[in-house]
C-alpha cells in the first residue's frame, strides 16, 4: 500500500465519490450519480466548515476510497470533543485489500491529532459485514441509533 495517498477531496473528485456512494444496494436507491448539483452544493458547505474533512484514498491516480470525518466539540463527557466517521466507501476492486482499515486508521489518527476523546460511527443495521469490520478495529456497538427523515 505504499502507493496509496489519503488526501482532502476536491470538487473534481465528486463524480468518483458519488459513484462509490451509489455502488451498493442501499446507496443505489438514495444516490443520484447522474445529477451532481446537490453534491456540489453539499461540497461547498463542507469546504467552508473547518470541522469537516471529506477525504479520498488515491492509488496510481485513481480514487479508490472515501470517508467523511466530522469533529464535534461538546459539553458532555466533561467537555469532550468527538469525531464522527460517515460515508465510508471502498471501490469494489479494492474491497478486502486492507484499504478500509487504512482509512479508518487515518480517521482515528486525525481524531487524536484534533484532541478528540471519542470516535463514533453508525452503520446501517443491514450491513453485518461492516459491523464485523468495525468491531475488528476495536469499535464497540454501544448505542441504538435513531433517525427522523425530514
Amino acid at each position: 500500500m505504499s502507493d496509496l495517498k489519503i488526501r482532502a477531496a476536491g470538487v473534481d473528485d465528486l463524480s468518483e465519490i458519488v459513484a462509490m456512494l451509489a455502488d451498493d444496494p442501499l446507496g443505489a436507491g438514495r444516490e443520484s450519480p447522474d445529477d451532481l448539483a446537490p453534491y456540489r452544493a453539499a461540497f461547498q458547505r463542507l469546504a467552508e466548515d473547518p470541522n469537516q474533512h471529506l477525504m479520498v484514498a488515491v492509488r496510481t491516480g485513481r480514487i479508490v476510497g472515501t470517508l467523511q470525518l466530522t469533529v464535534i466539540p461538546g459539553l458532555s463527557r466533561r467537555g469532550s470533543t468527538r469525531s464522527v466517521v460517515e460515508g465510508v466507501r471502498i471501490h469494489a476492486d479494492e474491497r478486502g485489500s486492507g484499504l478500509g482499515t487504512r482509512m479508518i486508521q487515518w480517521a482515528v489518527d486525525e481524531s487524536r491529532r484534533q484532541d478528540c476523546q471519542l470516535v463514533q460511527l453508525t452503520s446501517d443495521a443491514t450491513r453485518a459485514d461492516a459491523h464485523h469490520f468495525y468491531e475488528r478495529l476495536g469499535f464497540v456497538a454501544s448505542h441504538v441509533g435513531f433517525k427522523l427523515a425530514l
